[in-house]
C-alpha cells in the first residue's frame, strides 16, 4: 500500500473507533437559527405567496388539471 492509501485507511479506522456522537446542542441550535432566518426573509419579502402558487401551478400541471 502506498503511504496517502495508509493515512487514509488510518483516518478511516481512528474515526471508527472514536464514535461519530452527533450534533452538539450548538450546531442544532445554529441550523434552527438559519432556518428561522430564511423563514423571516421569505415573509419580509413577500415571497410566500409566489412560492405557494409555483408549487400549485406545478402541481396541477402533473395532475394534468
Amino acid at each position: 500500500m502506498s503511504n496517502a492509501v495508509r493515512r487514509w485507511w488510518t483516518a478511516v479506522r481512528n474515526h471508527a473507533r472514536a464514535g461519530d456522537r452527533g450534533a452538539s446542542s450548538i450546531e442544532y441550535a445554529g441550523i434552527v437559527i438559519l432556518v428561522a432566518g430564511i423563514i423571516i426573509a421569505i415573509r419580509a419579502l413577500g415571497l410566500d405567496a409566489l412560492i405557494s402558487d409555483a408549487i400549485l401551478k406545478g402541481v396541477n400541471q402533473v395532475l394534468g388539471n
